[in-house]
């Protein structure tokens, strides 16, 4: 009689062990992958971090070294020595066009077209800078020439007192504080983007 091989039944716990085993390894190394993508996103947010930080202290250091000192009383009665009040200015005149109709008077430092803090449009006159003082009487020579189709009024500039403006009223309209215009011949503005906004060209 042949002998019969006898074989070991196979436990069914024993392979479920393994498959558990084999489960939590698998699980324990998605764990650490999303470990290390999780520190690796925290270490990129904190580069980004420290790099916007940079980028605001720098912006700031730079408009710091770009603030323009305030002119005190002595700068604007200098600049009012040098300057030209000019009346009956078209309401549609830019300083681009004044600058070029003053302009063989000696070189601009800039324009000024004064306009209605409220409604944001002109008033109709505007302040010319000149340079140097020794171009006022060239300008002065320009007194009712021809300007976009009307004579316009030349006079030389008052000096301001504080709190009142040049035509000796009380605040609220021009105080000699140059805003916008010309500067070295360079257009620094938009002549007409406050136009409707309430504030106007030269404030």
């Amino acid at each position: 009689m042949a002998d019969i091989a006898s074989t070991e039944p196979t436990h069914p716990l024993a392979d479920t062990d393994a498959v558990i085993d084999n489960a939590e390894e698998e699980e324990d190394s998605e764990i650490l992958l999303m470990k290390k993508r999780v520190e690796e996103m925290e270490r990129e947010a904190n580069k980004l971090r420290e790099l916007q930080s940079a980028a605001e202290k720098a912006e700031q250091s730079a408009q710091g070294s770009e603030q323009v000192p305030m002119e005190t009383e002595e700068d604007k009665a200098a600049a009012d020595a040098r300057s030209i009040y000019v009346g009956n200015v078209d309401y549609s005149a830019t300083p681009e066009e004044i600058q070029q109709h003053f302009q063989s008077c000696g070189t601009i430092n800039r324009v000024t077209i004064l306009c209605d803090k409220f409604t944001g449009h002109p008033k109709g006159y505007a302040y010319v800078e000149f340079a140097e003082p020794d171009f006022i009487d060239a300008a002065l020579a320009m007194d009712n020439s021809l300007f976009r189709g009307r004579l316009i009024k030349v006079t030389a500039k008052r000096t301001n007192i504080p709190g009142f403006n040049a035509r000796g009223r009380g605040r609220g309209g021009y105080r000699g504080g140059y805003r916008g215009g010309f500067r070295g011949g360079s257009y620094g503005y938009n002549p007409y983007r406050a136009r409707g906004r309430g504030r106007g060209r030269g404030f």
